[in-house]
């Protein structure tokens, strides 16, 4: 099949490299130059593993075509992807500007029948905002007869650092489509597309197109719920003297509950859930309902994303001036460079304006901290930050070690090498990455999140 996708970002770069993996020509649009450019050059403006390898070899068999040409982009695809951003506005609302601009494109340009399909994560209602920007784009044409189209809710659930593998084996594939006979050959056509994800097992769930938009934001609430959820109880459990991860096993062995998402840390980050919750509390405001949970999972998490900086300070003390800090891993959670809304980003900002210095490290996602860290702190702050290309580098003339991402490459390190590295032989776990029994063997004061139990500290 033929298949446009209009957006080159985290959503649009995989669907379309995944669509074209399974033998369709897919035409991917962007509105920036340069990204276009490096596509077509070979590089890749994000990371995440295995994605370059599906693009390089897609965009050699021309299955794959990367253009900021629009008009070509409409006339390309039956089924036109719209996976541009929705960053939060300043109410918190999601911005749809861009999904909005991509619609009028679409109905400036169409000239045939065009499935048009909301893959980015959007607010209930998206879709008929949607249907009216083309609709009116088609009514200021003034055309003898007006092409028909049918808006589709298809969300994206995609987990950063296994995004290729979650497209290639979906465990579910929600399509939304409208009441309609337009919306009847929309079902055939995304059936017809996804059919190779439901020859052994139907992963489909068909519904109208209001579920399907909800579907998206009430899973990762739920998914954040979960987080804030047991970081509140590892809080407890540090005044209580109980080992958290004793408490997760104990609770996660339930059936009914299970293992997934529910490790303790220093807060969620990334491009979904801050701005899904956000977005999901502010719709249900403009109906009259207060979210009261989804609330206190945004603040819950916030206050978390700090946990390890009071951990410090009780530590050491408020003013941290002559104290230098190592702290291994920046992006919002392992193999990914993505450092929106990332707690790394929190945690250092605030130990460099309590006066200390920080020396850090990640496998990834250091040139793009480069650029973020550049936006949160001032050129004297930055002074007191630096960059190391290996792990034990960053620990070279340090007090002590903080862990904000739990990349693999940090999971069995020298713990007899960090003792001699480290002026004060104290490690900082804000991700419960290592086990403290480990950690106190090698002579090492061990402050993990939920993990002070008197059986661990004595």
């Amino acid at each position: 099949m033929k298949v446009t996708v209009i957006g080159t970002g985290y959503v649009g770069l995989v669907t379309g490299t995944c669509l074209a993996e399974l033998g369709n020509t897919v035409f991917c649009l962007d509105v920036d130059p340069a990204k276009i450019e490096m596509l077509n050059q070979g590089g890749i403006p994000i990371y995440e593993p295995g994605l370059k390898e599906l693009v390089d070899r897609n965009r050699e068999a021309g299955r794959l075509i990367f253009s900021t040409d629009v008009a070509a982009s409409v006339a390309h695809g039956e089924i036109q992807f719209i996976a541009v951003g929705t960053p939060s506005d300043e109410d918190g609302s999601a911005d749809l500007q861009y999904v909005v601009a991509a619609a009028r494109n679409i109905g400036r340009h169409m000239t045939d029948f065009k499935v048009v399909v909301d893959k980015s994560t959007v607010p209930v209602g998206t879709a008929d905002k949607v249907h009216a920007a083309i609709a009116q784009e088609l009514a200021t044409r003034g055309l003898t007869e007006t092409p028909a189209f049918s808006v589709v809710s298809n969300p994206e659930f995609l987990k950063e650092g296994a995004a290729v593998e979650d497209f290639m084996r979906p465990d579910r594939i929600v399509i939304g489509t409208e009441n309609s006979p337009g919306g009847l050959r929309a079902r055939e056509a995304m059936d017809r597309l996804y059919a190779p994800f439901i020859r052994n097992h139907d992963r489909s769930l068909h519904m109208d197109v209001k579920s399907a938009e909800f579907t998206k934001y009430a899973a990762n609430a739920m998914l954040a719920t979960r987080i804030s959820f047991m970081n509140e109880l590892a809080n407890l459990a540090d005044k209580v003297g109980v080992d958290i991860e004793n408490v997760r096993k104990g609770i996660g062995s339930d059936p009914r509950i299970g293992f997934s998402f529910l490790y303790p840390g220093t807060g969620y980050g990334g491009s979904c859930f801050p701005k899904d919750v956000q977005a999901l509390v502010k719709t249900a405001a403009q109906f009259g309902q207060d979210l009261q949970v989804l609330r206190a999972v945004e603040e819950v998490n916030q206050k978390q994303k700090h946990v390890l900086v009071d951990k410090v300070i009780a530590r050491y003390g408020k003013n941290l001036q002559g104290k230098t800090f190592a702290l291994w891993g920046l992006a919002f959670k392992p193999n990914t460079d993505d450092m929106r809304a990332a707690p790394s980003r929190v945690i250092i900002a605030e130990l460099i304006r309590h006066g200390a210095r920080i020396q850090v490290h990640d496998p990834i996602a250091m040139p793009e901290a480069k650029r973020c860290l550049a936006l949160d702190l001032t050129a004297q702050e930055l002074m007191s930050l630096s960059f190391h290309e290996q792990p034990m580098q960053a620990l070279d003339g340090v007090n002590a070690l903080l862990i904000a991402t739990e990349w693999k490459a940090y999971r069995s390190p020298d713990f007899l090498a960090i003792k001699q590295a480290l002026k004060d032989a104290v490690i900082f776990d804000g991700r419960n990455l290592f086990a403290p029994e480990l950690v106190q063997e090698a002579g090492i004061e061990y402050l993990g999140i939920g993990r002070q139990s008197e059986h661990l500290t004595t």
